[in-house]
This record gives C-alpha cells, sequence and structure tokens, in this order.
C-alpha cells in the first residue's frame, strides 16, 4: 500500500492489514481533514496490528476515526472499539466505511460502533446511553453529571489529531477524563493504554500537547522509529525512509 501522502486523489482505497483487506471511501475536498488517510492512521495501524499490547476482548476508543482505518484494524484483532469523529466526518464517510467493511473482518473480531465525540464538550456533559451521541453541543443530557461507564476501557488510540494550538486542551481534557471514568468503571488499578500517532507538522503544539499531558498526569513515551518501521514491514508497506519522515507514535500511560 502506498503511503498516505500518495493517494489523496484517490476516492476508493484498498487497505491490506494482515489477511483482510479494506475498501475505504475518502474525500479530499477541503471541507474536513478528517475525511481522508494520513500517515499516522496508517503506522498506527501497523504498529497495532503487530503489537503485543492489543489483545482480543480489549474495550477500545478511537479519537477522531476519520475513514475508520483504525478502528476496523483493531476490531479484526478482537477489539470491541468506539469509532468516534465529529457529525460531518460521521456523515460523510466514516459510518459508510465501517458498514461496508464489516464482511472483511474474520471470525472471532470485535464490534464496531460509530459515535459522535466532540472534544470542546466538557465531561459532565457526555452520554453513555445514547446510541449515537457520546459528546454533541446539540445534545445535552437531561441531568448535567458525570457519567459512570459500565465498563471501563482499555485502550484508547488516536492518530492525526494534534494540529491545532485551540484543540490541546480539549483534546488532552478528553483523553484525562476517559481514563478517569474507565478506572472508577473497573476493579483493575490499571488505566487505560493510550497511543497517539502523529506528524509533526507544528513543532510547537506538538511539544506543548506533549507537555500538557506530563502536567494532567500522563507518563509520556515515544515509540521507537524502528519498532514502527518493523512493524511497516511486517505489514508490507515498503516505503522509504523519506515516506513517513516526521511521524511520532507516543504511549501516554495515567498515572492520576
Amino acid at each position: 500500500m502506498l503511503p498516505a501522502s500518495q493517494t489523496k486523489d484517490s476516492k476508493l482505497l484498498a487497505c491490506p492489514i494482515a489477511s483482510s483487506v479494506f475498501l475505504l471511501a475518502q474525500s479530499d475536498d477541503g471541507v474536513s481533514n478528517g475525511t481522508a488517510l494520513w500517515l499516522g492512521a496508517q503506522c498506527l495501524s501497523a504498529y497495532l496490528t503487530h503489537s503485543a499490547v492489543v489483545k482480543p476482548g480489549m474495550r477500545a476508543i478511537e479519537l477522531g476515526s476519520g475513514i475508520g482505518l483504525t478502528a476496523l484494524s483493531l476490531a479484526r484483532l478482537g477489539c470491541n472499539t468506539i469509532a468516534t469523529d465529529l457529525p460531518w466526518v460521521i456523515s460523510s464517510c466514516l459510518e459508510k466505511n465501517i458498514e461496508n467493511n464489516i464482511s472483511q473482518l474474520p471470525p472471532g473480531s470485535g464490534e464496531v460502533s460509530v459515535r459522535e465525540l466532540d472534544w470542546r464538550v466538557p465531561p459532565d456533559q457526555w452520554v453513555w446511553d445514547h446510541e449515537t451521541i457520546i459528546a454533541s453541543p446539540t445534545y445535552s443530557p437531561p441531568e448535567l453529571k458525570l457519567q459512570q461507564l459500565t465498563n471501563g476501557m482499555d485502550l484508547i488510540v488516536t492518530a492525526d489529531t494534534i494540529y491545532l494550538s485551540d484543540l490541546v486542551t480539549p483534546f488532552l481534557r478528553t483523553l484525562h477524563a476517559l481514563c478517569t471514568l474507565s478506572l472508577a468503571a473497573s476493579s483493575s488499578p490499571r488505566a487505560p493504554v493510550v497511543f497517539i500517532c502523529l506528524e509533526r507538522r507544528d513543532p510547537e503544539v506538538t511539544d506543548r500537547t506533549l507537555q500538557e499531558a506530563k502536567h494532567m498526569g500522563f507518563v509520556v513515551t515515544r515509540i521507537t522509529q524502528h519498532k514502527v518501521s518493523k512493524a511497516l514491514g511486517k505489514s508490507g508497506f515498503k516505503w522509504n525512509k523519506d515516506d513517513w519522515e516526521g511521524v511520532e507514535l507516543w504511549k501516554l500511560t495515567f498515572r492520576g
């Protein structure tokens, strides 16, 4: 598979992940960055597919699912996954891509659901009993309080979502809330593992995000480029180093 930077003009992408091939529609019309495939999603999906971190039965949530590659990859690994994004991305490509590729998942795969999650909505306005919404500026629960999860998340992933300064604090608040809610809902003393894959387009925004994450109780560790490169090779991505230069994968561990 070609790097995402070379496939922006393609409306339909064949994305091989292990023995599955997902056919994903994308749009690069300038309306939303989230409706096109980006390098971070490719690198993150490859790493998760060949990582011992992901195990069948995990509950996972993805922030900014875009066209759905990472969410489908997690489901293929046996994770019950919530793919989240904004309404425009969901209606234009994400929901249809998930529906159209469920048949490509092998037996034993996890389920995938799609829900709106706007990071700008405070956690006390989140809902977990709504079929299509977790957080939306157009929907408020009958009673404003921090709704508890029935079952906590084991894994939180996101790719290509760190690029705007105004979204850094809402993004980290969302991560913090998901970890806090998951700890409260689980008997395990461990918070969900968080993986963030990004392209260092704006070093100032990237560095600020990682620094603020530390202040919010996260231990921040970078996954080495060697490990990412190895995963890309195992996935059959015969890319040159220049093809994914600037992509970084970070692991965040919440300590409270």
